[in-house]
């Protein structure tokens, strides 16, 4: 086991490496200057070279690259353009809301997709599961931004039992946060149940399909008795690796539904780098969710090596 955890590590960081490459790359082809951008138009070239130095936007890209990496590795992500602060606070200060959010969506899901599926694969061609096929499939064609407006609507409009928007602050205590994060932690968990839900299923099906599973049922083992103990655990992994990637997007890919509900998350402070030209922060920030999106699969991979002692030995 500490063999294949070693081999997953290395990985991890090799991916690490390429990746912050490829991010200082792209940024740096983004035409345009951002001491250019913050000063306008009519800034004096002695202004904006200034300026320039001041942001550490000076040197080869080389030398700006290995600024950059070797700040992050010491917890140093620079300062923001825009908000003159350290990049790594506002970085802190969103995944604050990002991150139980996420956790929030990804709990909803799974509880909601895995006996869902289950039920499915056990009903398989009957009206149990049509009818579980048809509802999860409803779930990944509405548009989740779409659905946060309708819960918006019901909820908080008419029912007025939780706010339209926003974010209290954790000063405000851990149960007004977390009933703000309610509608949107819904709204994010929708197409993802569904999605997770028709792949256990599958999954499912084809674990029921083996010969050890015909061989548990011949010797009188009950259906359920099947499905919980040899069928369920034998299926997760596919589930795992849906679930890692889930999470991922969870994290970085909430800047619709963080938009329409009004949170300070990450997604909020992307699109806000993005339109401000705060390059400093959009690389940083893409950085760790990109971080975060290896470090998952990395876990995922751990996970896969308890599911199946199999990996662990190959």
């Amino acid at each position: 086991m500490l063999s294949y955890i070693l081999s997953r590590l290395v990985a991890l960081l090799a991916s690490l490496a390429v990746a912050s490459v490829v991010i200082f790359v792209m940024i740096e082809m983004v035409p345009g200057d951002p001491a250019a951008f913050m000063l306008g138009l009519n800034a004096a070239p002695d202004t904006v070279a200034a300026l320039r130095a001041e942001l550490g936007l000076g040197g080869s890209p080389v030398e700006r690259y290995l600024r950059w990496v070797t700040g992050m590795v010491q917890g140093d992500f620079g300062i923001s353009y825009t908000y003159q602060v350290p990049v790594a606070e506002l970085v802190a200060a969103r995944l604050m809301v990002s991150l139980p959010l996420a956790v929030m969506a990804l709990l909803l899901s799974t509880l909601i997709a895995l006996p869902v599926g289950l039920y499915a694969a056990s009903r398989r061609g009957r009206a149990g599961d049509w009818s579980v096929m048809g509802i999860t499939q409803l779930g990944i064609a509405i548009p989740n931004f779409w659905f946060a407006m309708i819960l918006v609507v019901i909820f908080a409009i008419q029912l007025r039992w939780f706010s339209a928007g926003g974010f209290p602050g954790w000063d405000a205590g851990v149960l007004a946060c977390l009933k703000a994060l309610i509608l949107p932690a819904v709204a994010l968990a929708l197409p993802q149940a569904s999605i997770l839900a028709r792949v256990m299923r599958s999954a499912v099906l084809e674990v029921l399909d083996q010969d050890y599973i015909r061989t548990a049922r011949a010797k009188g083992l009950s259906h359920r008795r099947t499905l919980t103990d040899h069928a369920f655990r034998n299926a997760l992994i596919p589930v795992l690796t849906i679930i890692g990637l889930q999470f991922s997007f969870l994290i970085a890919g909430a800047i619709i539904i963080e938009n329409v509900f009004f949170l300070p998350g990450l997604g909020r402070l992307v699109f806000q780098g993005i339109t401000q030209r705060d390059l400093i922060v959009v690389e940083s920030v893409v950085m760790l969710l990109v971080f975060a999106v290896i470090l998952v699969n990395f876990m995922v991979d751990i996970a896969y090596g308890i599911a199946d002692p199999r990996l662990r030995r190959q």
